[in-house]
């Protein structure tokens, strides 16, 4: 019944901040898949009665993948495996299975905002019994395990019918199938005042939620239509699809590109939102005004005492290092903990369980809290209605309020894709290297007032992160940040950050490009990006 299979390392198998990517066609491959699923455990030291949480968004391979570790987790002595049903579950949902269960962990299949499809992207990531992320300290082993491996142990049985929601055997393994949505939208009930999200719907408030043909079209239509009260209609999109509808799951005004231009129309809702391929992320649109993620960080965090779960107040605020310092002009306000920390939701775990912090959230539009491990797309649109239905305000009012109260951080992220890996390197290397001299030079007018490559001394565990990005602070409140995205596939994202604080009482109403247009020409002339990589216009805005 279990089997032996020799094989040896492969190439590219070492894990980024959100697990293994690689082209679809990559994992296909004979023993990608199976070579990094057997490391993974060697690495949490064998499955021997061990129970784990297993489902992916539903995009193309994702089936096949969780059969193959199924059979794998069953030879390496797996207990129980829980999977959602059609193996659909969203990353924030598995989360939250791995910790109502108390599971050992889990893997997430995913490339999360990245297009779907057999020439496209797939991804696998481990959650640990937190229900967050790997660590570095495991992922490290994951990765050495890659490096040495010689066999892997898989189960010769048939595929398990995941589409019948029950329990079934399969080779001594018991595999149960559950409700992909029930308990996600249980624990949404038990965060959230329901009634009053229901009230305002019954009282004509209007929302188009688009799931991007993702996972979190099910999810969207259970708990915004089915359980608040929102017209059928609402959720667009609903349907997750292999290939996402051959769209972006990515929910930025780039690819969200329909849902903006109704927002900004005569025709516009009240509320426009949209979540990505995995369910992780999220997007705020109001009547008219596009809300940054950083802005919703600050402004989610400001109200969230307006929702049952967070009316005791927060513990702490903490943002990636890239996210404007928005939220932290909250948390001092509040009078607590503001944390800066590496890009990675990992990062937020070891403070999450000391307690330290209650909601977290990055520019690259992730939001969430300590109800589960992960960001939580739909969260953050559960929040933002919670929070509406209380103030009895348009999105428009509030954020205008809140810019009024704190000051504005225009912000914008530039990404320049598939850059040639040794130009980017090159680039970053450069910028390293002239870091001790820029302290008091100028450029576009802007005279740089600190210069530093960012490390980060986690405050729970002690462990350090170094270099995870390059930091130019100018006078006057602006700010740029270099960084190398690890989420992409093929070649390297540069990503520049610019942001520019308006002061107290400065001007809130500006043009964010025109706002950030000092910043953003002394980023480039202090990277020499044009001569360095060839170009200085970004592939996209956000």
């Amino acid at each position: 019944m279990f089997e032996t299979k020799e094989t040896s390392p492969i190439e590219g198998q070492k894990p980024g901040t959100s697990g293994l990517r690689k082209k679809t066609r990559v994992f296909m491959e004979p023993k990608f898949l199976e070579n990094f699923i057997q490391a993974t455990f060697t690495a949490i030291d064998g499955g021997d009665g061990k129970m784990l949480v297993v489902g992916g968004d539903g995009r193309y391979f994702n089936k096949e993948a969780i059969q193959t570790i199924l059979k794998i987790a069953a030879a390496n002595g797996v207990a129980k495996v829980i999977v959602g049903q059609n193996g659909i579950l969203s990353t924030p949902a598995a989360s939250h299975l791995i910790r109502l269960n108390g599971a050992d962990g889990g893997f997430i299949l995913s490339a999360s905002h990245n297009p779907g499809g057999i020439d496209e992207d797939f991804g696998v990531k481990y959650n640990a019994q937190n229900g967050g992320p790997a660590p570095e300290g495991l992922t490290e082993k994951m990765f050495a395990a890659t490096l040495s491996i010689t066999e892997y142990k898989i189960a010769a049985v048939d595929d398990v019918d995941l589409s019948a929601i029950g329990t079934s055997d399969m080779a001594g393994m018991m595999v149960q199938v559950v409700d992909s949505v029930e308990d996600y939208a249980r624990l949404m009930e038990e965060l959230f005042d329901f009634e009053a999200i229901k009230a305002m719907f019954q009282d004509g408030f209007t929302m188009c939620f688009d799931a991007m043909h993702a996972v979190t079209g099910p999810y969207a239509h259970a708990i915004l239509e089915d359980r608040l009260g929102a017209p059928k209609g609402t959720v667009k999109n609903g349907i997750p699809l292999e290939d996402f509808g051959k769209g972006h799951p990515d929910p930025n005004p780039i690819w969200a590109k329909p849902l903006m231009d109704l927002m900004m129309s005569d025709a516009a809702p009240d509320l426009g939102a949209a979540s990505d391929g995995d369910g992780d992320r999220n997007m705020i649109v109001g009547r008219g005004i596009y809300v940054t993620p950083s802005d919703s960080l600050a402004m989610l965090a400001a109200n969230a005492h307006l929702a049952p779960a967070y009316k005791g107040g927060l513990s702490g605020i903490a943002r990636s290092m890239p996210t404007s310092a928005a939220s932290d002009r909250v948390a001092e306000t509040l009078g607590i903990g503001a944390y800066e920390t590496p890009t990675g939701w990992k990062f937020f775990g070891n403070l999450l369980d000391a307690g330290k912090v209650t909601i977290c959230g990055e520019e690259s539009a992730g939001t969430g809290s300590n109800h589960v491990r992960e960001k939580d797309g739909l969260w953050a649109v559960l929040l933002w209605l919670n929070i509406l239905a209380v103030r009895k305000q348009s999105v428009l009012d509030l954020v205008n309020e809140h810019w009024t109260r704190f000051g504005r951080d225009y912000y914008s992220r530039y990404d320049f894709e598939a850059v040639e890996s040794d130009k980017a390197n090159t680039l970053m290397d450069n910028l390293r290297a002239a870091l001790p001299e820029l302290a008091g030079q100028s450029a576009n007018g802007l005279a740089v007032s600190s210069a530093d490559e960012f490390s980060y001394d986690d405050p729970v565990d002690g462990s350090v992160s170094l270099n995870q990005g390059i930091r130019l602070g100018f006078e006057g409140g602006g700010r740029a940040v270099f960084r190398l995205s690890g989420t992409g596939t093929q070649g390297a994202t540069l990503r520049l950050y610019c942001e520019q604080y308006s002061g107290l009482n400065g001007d809130v109403a500006k043009d964010t490009q025109v706002a950030l247009k000092g910043v953003f020409g002394a980023a480039l002339e202090f990277s020499k990006m044009q001569d360095t990589i060839g170009r200085i216009t970004p592939d996209v805005i956000t």
